[in-house]
């Protein structure tokens, strides 16, 4: 993407979390949030507005590709099918975090990732309070860009050994016997977290605040932008299998570590 394509999709994003999320942050009425698939994938009315808005401007931005939304995909109006097809495609998350959003907890983030023949080009995570974004892409690198402009280069935490690793574990979707093999075993590490958001689990991980982070739903709107940025700050991230993430694929868990050593570490402490 050139630089101008990059600042038009943050000033879009920005913009949304402006207009349609943040003036109904702590204001939802309880007609305003509804479950999907159940009571831990809530939706609510900024959800949607949010996405619709965002789906309109990246339409006008490029003409020629295609949008997918995660409330698109969740009415049955889009399919995760088109990830792995030609052609360019933008995966949409409009409130990742809606859980802390309709708890009035200020952790949540917008995120956005061109992708191309399940290839991810270009991520983006927008922190609407801290009214930045972090950016990835392929091949060159991986920043955060203020509101002035002013960027700063991301990079991963340096390896060290697992009983000194911080992270942050989603067991939550695990299947049994995982979630109890899992479970027993995160007391190798120094500290375990989880803030329901992925968007700012990324951007920690990716900023070096912290090593690692398990995840076992696999949704692409969810990691499509995290992963990209976490690639490109210098970061080794795989399937539970070793093999590599792909956005079309949303089973087989993922783990993120700072280097491939760690990864392999880490995946006998945790998963072997």
């Amino acid at each position: 993407m050139k630089p101008a394509e990059v600042q038009s999709v943050i000033d879009l994003l920005r913009h949304v979390a402006r207009t349609e999320i943040l003036p109904r942050f702590k204001r939802l009425s309880a007609e305003d949030v509804r479950t999907k698939t159940g009571p831990l994938d809530p939706v609510t009315i900024a959800d949607e507005a949010a996405e619709r808005a965002l789906k309109a401007g990246l339409n006008a931005l490029f003409p020629g590709d295609d949008v997918i939304g995660e409330e698109a995909v969740s009415s049955g109006a889009a399919s995760l099918e088109r990830l792995a097809q030609p052609g360019r495609v933008w995966i949409l998350d409009p409130i990742d975090g809606t859980a802390n959003f309709a708890a009035e907890l200020p952790l949540f983030g917008v995120m956005a990732a061109l992708v191309e023949a399940d290839e991810i080009l270009a991520g983006f995570i927008f922190d609407p309070f801290g009214d930045d974004c972090a950016v990835a892409l392929k091949g060159e690198g991986a920043y955060l860009i203020a509101a002035d402009g002013t960027r700063r280069k991301l990079q991963v935490a340096d390896p060290v050994p697992v009983e000194q690793m911080v992270g942050s574990m989603s067991w939550r979707f695990m299947p049994e016997p995982l979630r109890s093999h899992v479970l027993h075993r995160l007391d190798r590490l120094a500290a375990v977290t989880d803030y329901r958001c992925a968007a700012h689990q990324y951007r920690m991980l990716s900023g070096g605040h912290c090593h690692v982070q398990m995840f076992r739903k696999l949704m692409p709107w969810d990691h499509a932008a995290g992963g990209l940025l976490h690639r490109e700050a210098g970061g080794h991230a795989r399937h539970f299998d070793g093999s590599p993430y792909r956005p079309s694929q949303i089973d087989g868990g993922l783990l993120l570590a700072p280097d491939e050593a760690s990864w392999d570490e880490l995946a006998k402490a945790l998963l072997r």
